[in-house]
């Protein structure tokens, strides 16, 4: 074997060499460590950047006393009902828009009308619609939800091969097989982007909601450790929020694996 052959195969070989599994965490380790010497050293005072350790252990304290497990439960309760009634809508109707020319020419300017507005600054009056409760939350979640994954839904519906759909119209498929069996799993992955976008947005609109109508949850307890200068504890608060965002991110990327095998 010559050595320019063997140059390109130790170069291959790098390429497909696999990451062990520890990689992961390596970051997040050494970014604990170094946050913990810095602490450690006094270069930055407790009351601006308390350390870890400290962090944690009074997060153990909010999870003796309960009063984190009534937090917890409020927000899983919000963000998946919010997530789960806004993605299926928006499922739904981005094949809609994306199957029938009528449906898309008389409601896709509609969709993208309204998709630039905040949805946060549509909260007061979900809340003058809905009364003062969990369905405004719920509702504001939802609404967030909805728009990024019917527009993927709809990109992924009209970036399907078009020879497929017709051929499987020629062979006298129905319009139901044909969004079942070729329309549907040719978007998918689209279809899960924006699943995946919508869940950084639904865990946004959560924190928003419970910092201004809301007694119990993750983003009112911040708000108030934020409001009595306790930066622990609204530190743990943050750090649940980023757990709960990884836990959504790497469900969905299980559930896209399993449904998407091909990928």
């Amino acid at each position: 074997m010559s050595e320019s052959k063997k140059i390109i195969k130790n170069k291959v070989a790098f390429l497909d060499r696999k990451i062990p599994r520890y990689a992961s965490v390596l970051g997040i380790t050494v970014l604990l460590l170094l946050w913990e010497t810095i602490c450690r050293m006094n270069l930055v005072p407790p009351l601006f950047l308390p350390a870890p350790t400290a962090i944690l252990s009074d997060g153990w304290d909010l999870m003796a006393s309960g009063e984190l497990m009534n937090h917890i439960t409020a927000s899983l309760t919000r963000i998946v009902g919010g997530y789960a009634i806004g993605a299926t809508v928006g499922i739904i109707i981005g094949l809609i828009l994306g199957f029938s020319r009528w449906a898309d020419a008389i409601f896709t300017p509609v969709v993208y009308s309204i998709y630039p507005i905040p949805k946060i600054a549509l909260l007061p009056l979900i809340i003058l619609w809905l009364g003062i409760g969990e369905m405004p939350k719920v509702a504001i979640i939802a609404l967030g939800v909805f728009f990024p994954v019917l527009i993927n839904t709809f990109s992924g519906v009209k970036s399907v091969d078009q020879t497929l759909i017709k051929a499987a119209v020629t062979f006298g498929s129905s319009h139901f097989n044909v969004i079942r069996k070729v329309i549907l799993p040719g978007a998918l992955p689209t279809i899960f982007a924006g699943l995946k976008l919508a869940a950084g947005t639904a865990l946004l609109l959560l924190v928003s909601a419970e910092m201004i109508a809301a007694q119990y949850g993750i983003g009112a307890m911040v708000l108030h450790y934020g409001n009595l200068m306790i930066t622990t504890k609204l530190m743990f608060g943050v750090m649940i929020l980023s757990l709960l965002g990884l836990l959504f991110n790497r469900g969905l990327h299980w559930l896209e694996n399993k449904l998407i095998p091909w990928k």
